[in-house]
């Protein structure tokens, strides 16, 4: 197949037979087959939307707005000059042989989402309904689910994300580990996948690790103690504040400056500050990975106040708190990259020796290295005693695991949370009369292939302060997908940082379980339903617990 000639059908078709067949290697199959009729420009776009990706990042359209789509698309406003869909690849608009619209082209969707990303000013939220919905009206029904997967982010897990990589792999006959490095360095298979269609499998050796190109973070697993931790380390290990900030990872090369979230989202603009911190460190190029926080009155300030630097939404206010603005502190735990040496495969202790003599002290996340229990709980006990979350537990010879979630790395909180998906809300009583209050709470049934589910552990209202239920109560309502009267069912897209006391057996639900003193401790507007976490890791809390005589 020509580049060009790709469409949207074609990759329905596929997410089709890869959701109907359970087994990975028949999954991978479909995927490869795919894939090795594609051309180089096809190739890429076909591997990133497959993956649940889109190459322009956000298009400025959300669950409230896709939502509450009507049924045709509305008249433009006057000047409006519309991109013309449905001409690119040799018919388009023509439509079929029985008259229907073709499908579009992966040429016509790319240039859908451009169109998207440029509009701006007044009424942008009107012009972007007017172009979605001017492709949304042409397609068939599962093209239409793919779509709008796709644009809210639906599609992106990572066990489709491996299936893909796994796909593009066998098609394209390159080593799968060589692929998985080259798109970890790079954050996008697409771009991977297209350079080494051009240029045969020698172009995965230009994939490494780039100053201002963002590098997928290294994530922790969980931990119940920080004894439980340094035993699992082998006894000896570093001990880091865990700070409640927004990951952020740093590239300075000479006078050019990026930042970037754990998303790789790119947020430089709105933080000068930060930008002014990495101008001051005595190094031409680096790429730094840490947290973003901000103290008042000598406490850390939360979570869902500090989101508001980095949301666009908020971006306008100038990220003011208590009717001052919010500055920003930078505070690093490691050196990725640093004057054109690549520090990722070094052990932790020398990486950790780097960024000491690159970043002065009060720049870098507190730590000390324990080889006793109770040298690991005292870290532990001054990190919440400072108003931070808890410890990370870090092996001192790990490599650093770009895009894994690597057992060198536990973090340990006072409690459990959990990131779960809301499924629905229910209208409050008393004084939350007029508010949605009690929210139905799902984990992520991931199966690779396969479109996510959610399964419900319970419901809470507890935690949720008068400003959380007013917001709620907005937001929930533009998702919403189904009511009753007492009852919003929403889309699954927003997720809760859930902390509970014990997970226990229950018929009462579909995961077959329940939390025991479930409360909120904040909104995740950085995480997608995506990250939520995944039944595997529910059963596995509960297998640890249930070891632990907690049940």
């Amino acid at each position: 197949m020509d580049d060009g000639q790709a469409r949207l059908a074609d990759l329905a078709a596929t997410s089709a037979a890869v959701r109907a067949t359970s087994g990975r290697l028949e999954k991978r199959r479909h995927l490869a087959a795919l894939f090795a009729q594609l051309g180089p420009r096809d190739l890429r776009l076909a591997a990133s939307y497959l993956a649940g990706e889109i190459p322009q990042g956000r298009v400025g359209v959300g669950p409230g707005q896709v939502f509450a789509l009507p049924a045709r698309p509305p008249p433009p406003e006057p000047g409006t000059t519309l991109p013309l869909f449905g001409t690119a690849g040799g018919g388009g608009a023509a439509g079929g042989a029985d008259g229907a619209p073709a499908s579009p082209t992966l040429d016509e969707l790319d240039g859908m989402f451009d169109a998207l990303q440029a509009v701006s000013g007044a009424g942008a939220s009107r012009r972007r309904a007017t172009i979605l919905l001017g492709l949304l009206d042409r397609l068939a029904p599962d093209e239409h689910d793919l779509l709008t997967g796709l644009v809210l982010g639906e599609l992106r897990q990572g066990a489709l994300r491996a299936l893909v990589i796994e796909g593009l792999a066998q098609a394209l006959a390159v080593p799968e580990p060589a692929l998985r490095r080259a798109v970890m360095f790079t954050g996008e298979p697409g771009v991977v996948a297209e350079a080494v269609r051009r240029e045969g499998a020698g172009a995965l050796d230009r994939f490494g690790p780039t100053v201002l190109r963002p590098i997928e973070p290294m994530l922790a697993a969980s931990s119940p103690t920080v004894e439980d931790a340094l035993a699992e380390l082998g006894g000896t290990a570093a001990v880091e504040w865990k700070l409640d900030g927004i990951r952020i990872q740093l590239h300075r090369d000479g006078d050019e400056v990026r930042i970037f979230t754990r998303s790789l989202r790119d947020v430089t603009d709105g933080l000068p500050e930060l930008v002014a911190t990495a101008r001051s460190l005595p190094a031409r190029s680096f790429v730094l990975d840490g947290e973003a926080i901000a103290m008042h009155a000598g406490a850390p300030v939360p979570f869902q106040d500090l989101m508001s630097r980095f949301s666009r939404e908020l971006e306008e206010q100038g990220g003011v708190y208590h009717g001052r603005p919010l500055p920003l502190l930078a505070q690093f735990f490691d050196l990725l990259l640093l004057d054109g040496a690549v520090l990722l495969d070094l052990p932790y202790r020398e990486r950790c020796d780097a960024l000491a003599r690159l970043v002065p002290e009060e720049l870098r996340v507190q730590r000390r290295v324990a080889a006793a229990p109770e040298e690991a709980r005292a870290v532990f006990d001054a990190a919440l005693a400072a108003g931070h979350e808890g410890v990370l537990v870090k092996g001192l010879d790990a490599p650093y695991q770009a895009g894994r979630r690597g057992a060198q790395w536990r973090k340990v909180k006072p409690s459990i949370t959990l990131d779960l998906v809301i499924l629905a809300a229910e209208w409050g009583h008393g004084r939350r009369r007029g508010f949605l209050s009690n929210l139905h709470l799902g984990a992520r049934e991931a199966v690779p292939g396969a479109p996510d589910t959610f399964r419900m552990l319970g419901k809470t209202f507890k935690g949720l302060t008068d400003a959380m239920l007013r917001a709620q109560t907005e937001d929930l309502q533009s998702i919403a997908r189904e009511r009753t009267e007492h009852v919003v069912y929403v889309h699954p897209v927003r997720v809760v940082e859930i902390a509970f006391d014990l997970l226990q057996r229950s018929r009462r639900y579909d995961s077959g379980f329940g939390l025991r003193f479930a409360r909120v401790k904040r909104f995740r507007p950085d995480k997608s339903a995506a990250d939520a976490t995944t039944m595997d890791d529910i059963r596995a809390i509960y297998e640890a617990q249930r070891k632990l005589g907690a049940h």
